[in-house]
């Protein structure tokens, strides 16, 4: 590894639709935080009206979160951060962050990391997971379909052998509210 490539840590739509040219890819996990359907999104899944819900990486003492750290080429990375911050900062709900991730083949690396801010009027992290199916079902934005956006999320996990029992779940709770 390169001392100045840059690593970015994907948990939900980077997964499956980075957006960037990476040199790898590679399975880590983030402490500290949880992977959670916590931001109302008006722009991708949904609507200043009528807001779906997007992931989030909420901020929790005993969190931790599984999912990908992308390797970027140094040279690319001034490139790759103006793409991440205008796809991820659109409405300042995240707070672009570094925090150390670890390799599932041991390296600890530092990581670009885009959490929530639990201050921020989009954030909603006290929803039941039926509450967030009703919304996911319905919700359609710019981007596509909401529960488009979750099904997209879990298929990428499994294929990387992560489990997120509350997403599993709410892939079945999604599925029993469609209108």
């Amino acid at each position: 590894m390169q001392q100045n490539d840059l690593w970015v840590f994907g948990y939900g739509s980077l997964l499956w639709r980075p957006g960037f040219e990476y040199m790898e890819r590679r399975v880590a996990t983030l402490r500290g935080f949880n992977r959670s359907f916590c931001m109302r999104s008006i722009h991708y899944r949904g609507t200043q009206e009528s807001p779906g819900l997007v992931l989030a990486l909420d901020p929790h003492k005993t969190g931790e979160c599984q999912g990908v750290g992308f390797r970027v080429a140094s040279e690319l990375a001034a490139e790759t951060m103006d793409y991440l911050r205008e796809r991820e900062l659109i409405s300042s709900a995240y707070v672009e962050q570094t925090h150390q991730i670890s390799l599932h083949e041991g390296d600890q690396v530092t990581a670009v990391c885009y959490v929530m801010d639990q201050s921020h009027d989009q954030y909603c992290g006290a929803l039941s997971l039926e509450t967030q199916a009703v919304i996911i079902a319905r919700a359609t934005g710019s981007a596509g379909p909401n529960d488009e956006y979750l099904f997209n999320t879990v298929e990428h996990l499994v294929e990387l052998g992560i489990s997120d029992p509350d997403l599993e779940q709410l892939v079945t709770l999604v599925r029993k509210t469609w209108p």
